[in-house]
């Protein structure tokens, strides 16, 4: 565990981009109503007289600062890889997938993703997927590699089991979901407020969305439903 002095320095390296900032946020107001020169309230805190115990002398910050960059370019580049770069993807689904990463990260696409397959159990299960949402909370590249299978879950937008007739319906922070609607179910954008039918009878699903079926070996049914987000709320 950090000590307090260290969770000092790193909160001073990140909140303070040059070194004379952090002295400036050092010096007191005395010092600069006595001196009336802000470069010698500096040179006052970087001798040492102010006795704080965390100061840090210039070649220290330096060093630290350099090491807090280096971080956090090294983190915005985990954030903005994408799980599929690099692979080589057989599965139609898993290439449609990967198509559509980088938008549904960035926000500017919306795809709710429909699944029906056998589970564990060999048991028909259904669901609609918030694709955006799982980006956020799984590790895409166990599904893009093959380690493992997306299947819809009960925390999902929609889920249904076939052989317990069990069903369940969630919200999530890009959908709200409709299930009274006499549209049957439709899925309403948190974005844009626009609404997605995923009757399979209408012509459309919505306005700003597009339907696309996937035939994929490694599933029984799977339904694409593209949401473009044309301005951000």
């Amino acid at each position: 565990m950090a000590s307090e002095e260290q969770l000092q320095t790193v909160n001073a390296v990140a909140h303070f981009e040059t070194y004379e900032a952090y002295l400036d946020s050092i010096a007191s107001w005395q010092d600069m109503f006595y001196l009336e020169d802000q470069t010698l309230a500096r040179a006052v805190v970087e001798l040492g007289y102010r006795g704080t115990a965390e100061f840090m002398r210039r070649r220290e910050f330096d060093e630290k600062r350099a090491e807090y960059e280096a971080s956090k370019v090294s983190r915005d580049a985990r954030e903005d890889a994408l799980a599929s770069d690099g692979l080589l993807l057989e599965d139609p689904l898993l290439r449609a997938l990967a198509d559509r990463e980088a938008a549904n990260r960035d926000g500017s696409l919306t795809t709710v993703i429909f699944l029906r397959n056998l589970n564990e159990r060999n048991q028909e299960i259904s669901g609609y997927v918030d694709y955006a949402q799982r980006l956020k909370t799984d590790d895409f590249s166990e599904y893009f590699s093959g380690r493992a299978r997306l299947m819809p879950r009960l925390s999902d937008m929609a889920y249904f089991n076939w052989k317990t007739q069990h069903a369940r319906c969630n919200n999530t922070p890009n959908w709200q979901v409709l299930s009274e609607s006499v549209h049957g179910l439709v899925f309403k954008s948190r974005r844009d407020r626009k609404v997605v039918s995923v009757d399979p009878r209408v012509e459309s699903p919505g306005d700003s969305s597009t339907r696309s079926l996937v035939s994929s070996p490694n599933y029984t049914q799977v339904v694409l439903y593209d949401h473009v987000i044309r301005q951000k709320i």
